[in-house]
């Protein structure tokens, strides 16, 4: 057979493939959408909830920073705004509730409770040492007096 008979007969049977069917390409998509809810959709919907929980814990007297980069401490809560309080001059200023950004009090709240945790495993990693290190010597002494 010749280049142009084969071209046609190709041509013919649809290219030589098999063609897929309409159930494996619903298959795919859905593949392709569970893979892109868990690398994009899940994450996105979980820090909203962060937030929206950050916002919601607000209390008076936090220190907190605006998504403009403004720094205050809250002076009163309303349901959708905030009056903060700026510098040392004690300027007041009214923004929307869901224009914070980060609460620092509780962000320090969190890094001093971590700090003392790892104070705290450090301290009974130490004890646990010199433990071991009185057992090792009780050891030797016994060992030292048998001979």
């Amino acid at each position: 057979m010749d280049f142009y008979t084969l071209l046609a007969q190709s041509a013919t049977n649809g290219g030589g493939s098999q063609q897929s069917s309409p159930f494996s390409m619903i298959i795919l998509l859905v593949v392709m959408f569970g893979i892109m809810y868990f690398t994009m959709i899940r994450p996105q919907k979980k820090k909203q909830k962060e937030e929206q929980q950050m916002r919601d814990s607000l209390q008076i007297g936090d220190e907190i920073t605006t998504i403009g980069g403004i720094m205050g401490r809250v002076v009163t809560i309303k349901d959708d705004t905030l009056i903060i309080e700026t510098g040392s001059d004690r300027t007041k200023m009214k923004v929307a509730r869901w224009a914070m950004q980060t609460n620092n009090t509780a962000n320090e709240k969190a890094e001093a409770e971590r700090a003392a945790a790892k104070e705290a495993k450090e301290a009974e990693r130490a004890a646990k040492i010199e433990e071991e290190g009185k057992k090792h010597a009780k050891k030797k002494k016994k060992s030292k007096e048998e001979e």
